[in-house]
């Protein structure tokens, strides 16, 4: 019954001394300077973003950003949408149809969960990923047949 007692006063006297060290931490010390905000520029002039553009001599480097920005600007429209239509979507937005392969869009058994389109461009190949949920791409190396794509893709005979 001691043992007990002398426990529970050394679990308090603990969780008090635990307890003081979090409420000091919680406590604010002197204030330190504030930041100011100054202004460069005339107040008039206002910076607009800029859309990106394609650079038709331009590596796949160059034009991942606008490739990203046709595609998923496409996508908040249309999500995943078709192979048909994403390849007609890049067809206007400047990219040659010729340098295009593009995955199915449905198995033997049902719709594919994604759909795969890819550029090449001076060597490189921009790739583009429409799935379910986003849309992601990355720039890949040319395969040894010329291709972007593993395996067997839709022809862009239209």
């Amino acid at each position: 019954m001691v043992l007990d007692r002398t426990r529970r006063t050394v679990v308090t006297v603990t969780a008090a001394a635990l307890f003081a060290v979090v409420l000091v931490g919680c406590t604010s010390g002197p204030a330190g300077p504030v930041p100011t905000y100054t202004p460069t520029g005339s107040p008039s002039a206002t910076t607009q973003p800029t859309n990106p553009v394609l650079i038709p001599d331009g590596t796949a480097a160059e034009n991942k950003d606008y490739f990203d920005f046709v595609n998923e600007s496409f996508y908040a429209t249309h999500g995943k949408s078709d192979g048909r239509s994403i390849v007609d979507n890049l067809v206007a937005a400047g990219f040659t149809k010729q340098a295009m392969e593009v995955t199915f869009d449905n198995t033997q058994v049902t719709a594919a969960d994604s759909i795969i389109v890819s550029v090449r461009v001076d060597g490189q190949c921009l790739i583009g990923q429409f799935g379910i949920s986003r849309y992601s791409s990355d720039i890949g190396p040319m395969l040894s047949t010329g291709s972007c794509l593993i395996g067997t893709t839709r022809p862009i005979t239209w």
